[in-house]
């Protein structure tokens, strides 16, 4: 089960995972027993056959492969219950530990991500990127909510920021589908933090046109067309080579959110869109610390 084609991870990353999340979750799962009314003492009456490593382990591989929770139940022994209260208590935890960027660096927040790219000088690029999600039952509030405009599919949409070089770096809570990217940016606080912060260069796609006389010239987008008709040729070339040159520079941000969208569960969900956000950046925190690992191990050797 720890294999990394099951899991995604190497054996370091999950026994630095364990040594991390485990002591969160006896602390979850202690004050849980404390706050309600008992009739025995806390610690009395049947032990935990399902250990917090194998908890670990079917959460990972939820992720990883989008099993469904019967077949998780039938690997580990236990009952399908159980798989499922074990999955909703350690994804939380996977989700707030943030993308890491080295050993002792970790990005929670927007915020922290601007920063972290200012202090150094470093360019980011953004991109929204969709996941496809079951339908509202019909007679619902707001079923075409989550319509995306682009594809025509219910869907929820989150917003990706990688460096340079296409490590994840952020990866915000999802919104219905009918958002727009720049809208999502603005909801963010994406702008301000950027006119108000370090200066960075943040590449971007049409989709975010206008915000880069938001935040003076930080965003970058690809180039307008000035010629709508009868354009001369050297215009035509000169602004294909902008466009071809501008696309190459932020094409690293799609092999990152290719990279995210390898997890099954980013591929198509099938379960409740409540958990999209605690699932989506969970597997980008899972997802930088394996790169994160993998760099290290390959300056080292």
């Amino acid at each position: 089960m720890s294999e990394y084609r099951v899991t995604g991870l190497s054996t370091s990353v999950i026994a630095e995972l364990v040594a991390e999340v485990e002591p969160l979750w006896h602390e979850q799962h202690q004050a849980s027993l404390t706050a309600r009314q008992r009739r025995r003492a806390v610690g009395a009456g049947a032990k935990h056959r399902f250990v917090f490593a194998d908890r670990l382990l079917a959460t990972l591989v939820s992720l990883r492969h989008g099993t469904t929770h019967d077949v998780l139940a039938c690997w580990f022994g236990v009952d399908r219950s159980t798989v499922t209260r074990a999955i909703g208590e350690v994804r939380p935890l996977l989700a707030q530990r943030g993308c890491t960027v080295a050993p002792d660096v970790r990005l929670r927040t927007l915020a922290e991500v601007v920063e972290y790219l200012g202090g150094d000088g470093r360019a980011g690029i953004i991109d929204g990127t969709e996941i496809r999600v079951r339908r509202r039952a019909a007679g619902r509030k707001d079923r075409d909510k989550f319509v995306s405009g682009k594809t025509r599919q219910n869907a929820v949409k989150t917003m990706v920021l990688t460096s340079a070089d296409g490590r994840v770096l952020f990866c915000s809570p999802v919104r219905p589908g009918s958002c727009a990217d720049i809208t999502q940016a603005r909801h963010l606080g994406l702008s301000q933090l950027l006119a108000d912060g370090p200066f960075t260069e943040i590449l971007a796609d049409a989709g975010y046109q206008g915000m880069g006389a938001q935040t003076g010239g930080r965003v970058v987008t690809p180039p307008h067309r000035k010629f709508k008709k009868n354009a001369p040729d050297w215009y035509e070339q000169r602004h294909e080579l902008q466009r071809k040159a501008h696309s190459s520079r932020r094409i690293r941000v799609e092999h990152g959110i290719a990279h995210l969208k390898n997890r099954r569960a980013l591929a198509r969900h099938h379960g409740r869109r409540e958990h999209m956000s605690d699932i989506v950046q969970a597997v980008s925190g899972l997802l930088s610390h394996q790169q994160a690992a993998t760099l290290d191990t390959a300056m080292r050797t």
